[in-house]
């Protein structure tokens, strides 16, 4: 057997095929036979390739083994990893090769039973996932794969294409490709594994156990124009249209996909309620609303802050109609997210050719109970996600006054807004509408300070609004602060050191205070 290692090109004489993704399988299975090559095959793909008029051998008849156990045992024999590992050109090996009457197999083409695609099914089953781990796929690829020297492997569909067209040409592969195509491999059997051991980990392991090894392993979603700011590069891994489908308007950037995901999950607050939009910005919530309609809840939330909004992403919990879409269009936005969109409310939008407008299939944060942060160096932060629902039934009432029904309602919407503001984070709020929003300082204080400017600055009167705090106050004076602008009760996690204090500014200027026990800290 010559020795064709190095820059060479490969020649190309028996290929194995079995496919799950039976695309573009027939026309590359065509190219291979008509350029003289073995086809070797199994189950299904034999099938499609004979049914199109080629010639194929089973692999049972190439292995002198039958399929068996179902299928599970088929291409795990010696002279399938024989054929692929052995060193073309060591003489010690194709001795051995000869001896045992091993053939070289020249070209894998294999992908892998799809277990992402089945486990992402809701109520699939756990025997369901597990038949869909592919055992002899894997081990084909790897071991071709290790060999790239004599060996081409193609993983992916989309590599039929350039593999077709070096075979046309000289009857065989380059060097040069088949290390790309070898370093695929081990990017996707890579990923293959890390599915597995996530999904398997959330059905074995509890919940809120932290992995032994944490995996991540995504594919390229997408190249975008540049990440935070012009000069830096990015790009979108993973499954991310799976959660969105985009109808119009530009390429979504960066901070786009920031906002917007930021949005999805504060809008998630609000599946269930009544018609509901926020705005946001820097993924921060400048502005919510609710109402009877979308639009009386689009004029609440801008209410709450006229200037912000402009360039902002807007979220709404149900089908966006034309109504709304009129008084939306009447600003400039970045994004506008919905379940959906009525066709008039479509046409209305789409007159704005930058607007990107997106439908949210799914809650891409919601579906994840896990939070991961990169923190440089190969290293990264690994949290649950903070989905904690409060309900007034977690609400600990803890000054002199009882706060009024309409004040218990104001709360209850208001934490459910105040837990997306970055902190320190302070929130003003009525039962239906945010009313002043300071987010992202360093002093609690300053957050009040600010979300009461922010009112005054929209012409919102703070009397008899409930004053929100992501966290405890660690002193009496942004309590004593939240009652001077107006608010005549107070929702907030408790915990402080001086909480004794705090009460007791609350009950000397008569305000109602709860504590839920939670807090909702985002940095």
């Amino acid at each position: 057997m010559a020795n064709l290692r190095g820059s060479r090109m490969l020649r190309i004489q028996r290929a194995l095929l079995s496919v799950s993704d039976k695309t573009g399988l027939i026309n590359f299975a065509r190219i291979l036979s008509e350029a003289g090559v073995e086809l070797l095959s199994t189950g299904g793909t034999a099938r499609a390739i004979r049914e199109a008029g080629m010639v194929v051998k089973d692999i049972s008849e190439h292995t002198g083994f039958p399929e068996m156990l179902d299928g599970r045992v088929k291409t795990l024999h010696p002279k399938v990893h024989g054929g692929l590992l052995f060193l073309r050109g060591n003489p010690e090996h194709e001795a051995t090769a000869l001896a045992h009457g091993i053939a070289a197999i020249d070209l894998v083409v294999v992908n892998l039973y799809p277990f992402e695609a089945t486990v992402a099914k809701l109520g699939v089953s756990l025997h369901d996932a597990i038949e869909n781990i592919d055992i002899g796929g894997p081990s084909m690829l790897r071991s071709a794969a290790k060999n790239h020297e004599s060996v081409t492997v193609v993983v992916d569909p989309s590599d039929y294409g350039q593999v077709a067209e070096q075979i046309r040409a000289g009857g065989g592969t380059d060097l040069a490709l088949r290390r790309t195509l070898a370093a695929k491999v081990y990017a996707r059997t890579a990923a293959y594994d890390a599915a597995i051991a996530a999904h398997l980990a959330r059905k074995f392991s509890a919940i809120d156990s932290a992995p032994a090894v944490l995996s991540i392993s995504a594919p390229l979603a997408q190249v975008l124009r540049y990440g935070e700011n012009p000069h830096q590069k990015a790009a979108l891994y993973g499954c991310f249209s799976d959660y969105f489908t985009q109808l119009h308007g530009k390429e979504l950037s960066y901070n786009n996909i920031l906002d917007l995901t930021a949005a999805a999950a504060l809008i998630g607050e609000f599946e269930s309620g009544p018609p509901t939009l926020a705005i946001l910005k820097h993924t921060n919530p400048c502005g919510v609303g609710q109402g009877g309609s979308l639009e009386e809840a689009w004029q609440r939330a801008l209410a709450t802050d006229r200037q912000a909004p402009f360039g902002g992403i807007i979220a709404v919990n149900r089908s966006l109609d034309a109504g709304c879409a009129r008084s939306i269009s009447e600003i400039f936005s970045e994004v506008i997210i919905a379940p959906d969109f009525t066709p008039e409310a479509l046409e209305i939008l789409s007159q704005k050719k930058n607007l990107r407008l997106l439908r949210q299939l799914r809650n891409p944060v919601t579906d994840s109970p896990y939070d991961i942060r990169s923190v440089g160096a190969d290293s990264f932060l690994w949290q649950q996600r903070d989905l904690k629902i409060t309900g007034i039934s977690d609400l600990k009432v803890v000054t002199q006054r009882q706060p009024t029904a309409a004040e218990l309602e104001a709360m209850l919407f208001g934490w459910k807004v105040v837990k997306h503001l970055k902190s320190n984070a302070i929130l003003y709020c009525g039962a239906d509408r945010t009313l002043g929003v300071g987010a992202g300082q360093m002093s609690r204080v300053d957050s009040s300070r600010i979300a009461v400017w922010k009112a005054g600055e929209a012409g919102l009167a703070l009397s008899g609004s409930v004053v929100c705090s992501d966290a405890f106050f660690p002193f009496a004076d942004g309590l004593v602060a939240a009652g001077e602008a107006g608010a005549t009760a107070a929702i907030q996690p408790g915990g402080s050191m001086r909480d004794a204090e705090v009460i007791r500014a609350a009950d000397q200027r008569g305000m109602a205070m709860v504590f839920t026990g939670t807090r909702h800290f985002r940095h």
